[in-house]
């Protein structure tokens, strides 16, 4: 087996993790100067996660880019009129 192909086995082999369904996501919460870095840095970089991670300390890549999913997209926007409504 060459290089390649041993890497690629090796990869699907340590890949048992489960998938979680977005809709299970529970919500981020950020303080408001985390949000306006995250905003800010999306603006500047897109959504490289990991380098807008490496500014927001505390914060891993997917943390960020879930809550950007969670707070952008249409998707969840029933979500976040529930999460909205109990929070009030």
């Amino acid at each position: 087996m060459d290089k390649r192909s041993q890497k690629q086995a090796n990869m699907a082999s340590s890949s048992n993790s489960e998938e979680v369904s977005s809709i299970e996501w529970e919500f981020i919460k950020m303080t408001a100067q985390e949000e306006d870095l995250v905003n800010r840095m999306y603006r500047l970089v897109g959504d490289r996660w990991e380098l807008i991670a490496g500014r927001v300390p505390g914060r891993k890549a997917e943390e960020i880019e879930r809550y950007w999913m969670m707070r952008h997209s249409k998707v969840f926007a029933q979500k976040r009129k529930e999460h909205r409504a109990r929070n009030s």
